[in-house]
Formats: structure tokens, C-alpha cells, sequence
């Protein structure tokens, strides 16, 4: 299996050691030998694929390349890509061909990396499992008895499988964090707005975001550089001065206040994800940083909160699948209404009309004030809550998930379970902050744990230093699964 970090692919790439179209080979010919066992890709086209290689080729030898250029990368089925065909998970759109390119995609394009597929997600990114797919389960790389986590659990997965050096996902509430938790990788949720959501197949629009996942902090700095602008078709876009990410990656860490959220820090964790915790804290004092606790009051809130408000938008965004513009259609029916319902049930899986039903409830009249509302100023508290605890220290360290990765189906027929899971990372989309995964340790069992780091607005850089400084003095997200 190729092991290629983005780094040493570029370093390969430059040097001429290696060419484009023999690199994605690599990952090509990996693919065929592993990802069955897995489900990560669920769609892939090997002429394409090449076709984007061979042009980076050319652009090596013409003197015009960047530091990424010809390395392979993989894209969450949300992401659309002119002919490539983009489901987002569901039946509803398993027949659409995207006429168009999402711009965080177009920026990876003009940068020179190839597309080496589609990665599976959970319908439309509502799951925290990877099994509300219409194209079946995503399996964990490290057992495949037991989930990768989701919604980008696909993305995940092919990245610590080796079957890509890495791969775009999307954060509605966790979504890239909690899945390179589950899967030993790292991933980034940028602040909400720097990263463009235009071709993006939405979810909940004031959550979304877009992010990388990959080996390393460094590597997910490298992607985010290239990813992050200003886009006149995404009205949440911020017009930003262009930064860079990597900038930051070896400041010493003396002195670094870091914040403990008791709310964080209770029995309801797993023996394993608390070592996983320990681990990072002790490094990070042994390299000069400085814990505090902080307090979180809205935490357990911020879970209801979030399923009133992101059902709704679901509510709003999924209401364009009708069976008359694009996408599924039922075959029988006698009238209008009749096609929209047969074509709504037949094209959506259960998790998806449940939070449509819910999205549809609570925006009714008579209940838009008891519920949406409240969520709504909940949302506006659980911010505040943040914004009090990093007046106190630079950083927020906590876990991503209560425990390590559940076993397939332990899960999925228990949404309440599924939504809990998630306690630790939907507030940060509720407040619109960026935060991040990273590798710290292993579950009695052999699965990988990750801590979660968040930052206040535009902290970005700051957040993937203290990531890399914990990589350079640990080994975890070196592991590879057997």
C-alpha cells in the first residue's frame, strides 16, 4: 500500500522521483485490492482519473507546478465535479451527473491534484455512522466489524486504508472531526465561511463546511491553503485576506494556555477516550503549555438545539427533490401530488424523512415560536459560552466522541444514541468555530481514539501548530491499519 504523507508525495513529485500518473497508479491498483473490503469509494473513473495525471505531468515538466500538484486526493460524494456523477449518499440523486464544479474542488483542480473518486457519506450527511448510505456501510480500516463514523466516514476511511494520502469531507455537526477520530487521522473544520460551500449538496446550510482529512496536521494546513477563498456564489463567503496555514506549524508552544471544559471531563467518557485525553495533556505540558479549567454550561443543550435547527434547514434544502427538475423520479403514480410523495418515498432513506419530518414540524405554524425560536437563541448562548471560555485561554481541548467507534448496527436503529454520540462537536458548528481532530491513542480494543482541539474564530494556524507539535513528539497518526 502506498504511505505517502502529501509532503513526501510532493517532495517525490518534484524531485522527479515519481511521476503523476505512476503515483495515482499506486493508489489505483490499492484500490482494487482493498476497497471492497471497506466501501470507502463508491465511485470511481480510472480514465478520468488518469486523464487528470498525465495533464499534471505536463505542468510538472513544463516548469508550472505547485506543491500539490499531481498528487491524488478523493472527494466526499457531496462535492459535485463536472462528469463526475455526485449522490450524496442517496438514491435520490444516484442517476445525477453534475453539469458543474463546487469551487473548493475547482481550487484543488487548478492546483493540479487528481481526483481519484467518490468516497461514501451517510444520505445527504445525516448519520454519525456511515450506515444511513444508499450504497451500503462504510467498515472501519482498523476492524471492519465496526463503523468508520460519519457523516465523511468514507473520507475517513480511505485515508487510514492508505487508499488516498487524502480526501475532502464536510462538518454539519462533526462530520469530519468525529470520523477521523474513529478512523486514527486528522481533520479540520475551518471556521464557518472561509471555505465555499457553492457545489457543495446541502444539508443544513448555516452548519456546513467543508474541510480536509488527512495523515497529518501539516498535511490538512497544505490542503486548507489551497482550499480556502472567497467565493462571489456562496453568499455565507468571507472576503479574507489570503492566509497561510502552515505558517505557524513549528512555534514552540510555551506558554500556550489550553482550556479544559469541566463539562467535558466527566464519567461519561470511556476509560480509553480519558487515557487518550491524558496523553495529549501531558505532552503538551512537557512542550511548556499551561491548562485551565473552563466551563461549557450550555453543552448538553447544544444536541437539541442543533436537530431542531438543522432539521429544519434540512426541511427547506431537501424540499427541491420532487422528481420534476433532476434526480429520482417514480415510475407510478396518478397525479402531481402522488408523483412528489411516491417519488419522495421511494428516493429518501429513513433517517433523511425522519429529519425531514421533524424539520417540517417544528417550522409549522403553532410551533415555529416553541421550538425553532428557542433553538435559534439557544444557538446565540451556546456561542457566548465560547466566546466567555476563550477569554481565558487560547485553546479548547476536549474528546470528539464519548468512546471509540461502535460496532455496525449497534447504532443505527437507535437515533437517540446516534444523535448523543455527537455531544462534543455540534456546538462548534451551533457557534460556527473552527476545531479539529487528531490521533492520541488506541481503545483496549485496537481502535484509534482522537482529542479535539477548538480555537476561536480564524484560529486556524494556531490550532494546526498545536496539532503538529503533538505529532512531531508522538507516533500515533503514524499507525496504519493491518
Amino acid at each position: 500500500m502506498p504511505q505517502y504523507t502529501l509532503k513526501q508525495a510532493s517532495e517525490l513529485l518534484q524531485s522527479k522521483q515519481i511521476s503523476a500518473t505512476e503515483l495515482t497508479q499506486e493508489y489505483l491498483n490499492a484500490i482494487d485490492a482493498k476497497n471492497s473490503a471497506i466501501n470507502g469509494y463508491i465511485t470511481l473513473d480510472k480514465n478520468l482519473t488518469l486523464a487528470e495525471a498525465q495533464a499534471a505531468d505536463a505542468r510538472i515538466a513544463a516548469g508550472n507546478a505547485g506543491a500539490l500538484t499531481g498528487i491524488p486526493v478523493a472527494y466526499k460524494d457531496i462535492f459535485c465535479q463536472t462528469g463526475w456523477k455526485s449522490a450524496c449518499g442517496s438514491k435520490m440523486l444516484d442517476n445525477f451527473v453534475s453539469p458543474y464544479t463546487a469551487t473548493v474542488v475547482q481550487n484543488l483542480l487548478d492546483e493540479g491534484m487528481v481526483t481519484l473518486g467518490r468516497t461514501n457519506m451517510d444520505e445527504f450527511a445525516m448519520g454519525s455512522t456511515n450506515e444511513t448510505s444508499f450504497y451500503g456501510a462504510t467498515r472501519n480500516p482498523w476492524n471492519h466489524e465496526y463503523v468508520p463514523g460519519g457523516s465523511s466516514g468514507g473520507s475517513a476511511a480511505v485515508v487510514a486504508a492508505r487508499l488516498a494520502p487524502a480526501a475532502l469531507g464536510s462538518d454539519t455537526g462533526g462530520s469530519i472531526r468525529q470520523p477521523a477520530s474513529h478512523c486514527g487521522i486528522t481533520g479540520i473544520k475551518p471556521t464557518y465561511g472561509v471555505v465555499s460551500r457553492f457545489g457543495m449538496v446541502a444539508y443544513a446550510s448555516s452548519f456546513d463546511q467543508a474541510g480536509p482529512i488527512a495523515q497529518t496536521a501539516e498535511d490538512c494546513a497544505l490542503l486548507l491553503n489551497a482550499m480556502a477563498s472567497f467565493d462571489e456564489r456562496d453568499s455565507t463567503s468571507l472576503a479574507r485576506k489570503k492566509e497561510d496555514y502552515t505558517r505557524d506549524l513549528n512555534h514552540p508552544l510555551k506558554g500556550l494556555k489550553i482550556g479544559l471544559p469541566k463539562e467535558y471531563f466527566d464519567e461519561s467518557n470511556d476509560a480509553d477516550v480519558q487515557t487518550a485525553l491524558q496523553n495529549v495533556i501531558d505532552l503538551l505540558k512537557i512542550q511548556g503549555a499551561e491548562m485551565a479549567e473552563v466551563s461549557l454550561p450550555q453543552t448538553e443543550l447544544s444536541i437539541p438545539a442543533y436537530y431542531v435547527l438543522a432539521s429544519a434547514e434540512a426541511s427547506t434544502n431537501l424540499s427541491r427533490y420532487d422528481g420534476v427538475r433532476y434526480g429520482h423520479r417514480a415510475q407510478q403514480f396518478g397525479s402531481l401530488d402522488e408523483m412528489y410523495a411516491n417519488t419522495r418515498a421511494e428516493g429518501f432513506g429513513s433517517e433523511v424523512k425522519r429529519r425531514i419530518m421533524i424539520g417540517t414540524y417544528v417550522l409549522s405554524h403553532g410551533y415555529y415560536d416553541a421550538y425553532y425560536l428557542k433553538a435559534q437563541k439557544l444557538r446565540r448562548l451556546v456561542a457566548n459560552d465560547f466566546q466567555t471560555a476563550l477569554q481565558g485561554c487560547d485553546l479548547i481541548l476536549g474528546p470528539v466522541a464519548p468512546t471509540a467507534a461502535p460496532k455496525l448496527g449497534s447504532d443505527i436503529h437507535d437515533p437517540v444514541q446516534m444523535y448523543l454520540s455527537d455531544i462534543y462537536t455540534i456546538a462548534v458548528n451551533l457557534a460556527g468555530l473552527p476545531a479539529m481532530s487528531l490521533p492520541a491513542g488506541f481503545s483496549s480494543n485496537g481502535l484509534p481514539i482522537g482529542v479535539q482541539l477548538i480555537g476561536n474564530y480564524f484560529n486556524e494556524a494556531k490550532l494546526l501548530n498545536v496539532a503538529h507539535q503533538v505529532q512531531v513528539n508522538s507516533n500515533w497518526h503514524e499507525k496504519t491499519p493491518e
